[in-house]
């Protein structure tokens, strides 16, 4: 009985991020609606889009260049 830890480790940090990223549009934007009000918490909601673009531009290219690297191997 093999396991393999990459994947496993992979699995385990993937899922944390997809957590966090719950839990700050979720939790952090619900509690902005909650204390403030309709107008901030859709202000928040686009300032947390907003962030999450670059974010996402970042992982893309990585994940590019690790599928060129392993072409390349």
């Amino acid at each position: 009985m093999s396991r393999d830890l990459r994947q496993y480790a992979k699995q385990t940090e993937t899922r944390l991020i997809i957590g966090f990223l719950l839990l700050v549009f979720f939790v952090g934007d619900g509690l902005i609606f909650y204390f403030y009000g309709t107008g901030a918490g859709l202000m928040g909601l686009a300032c947390l889009a907003g962030m999450l673009v670059p974010a996402l531009l970042v992982v893309f290219f990585l994940w590019i260049s690790e599928k060129v690297v392993k072409l390349n191997e």
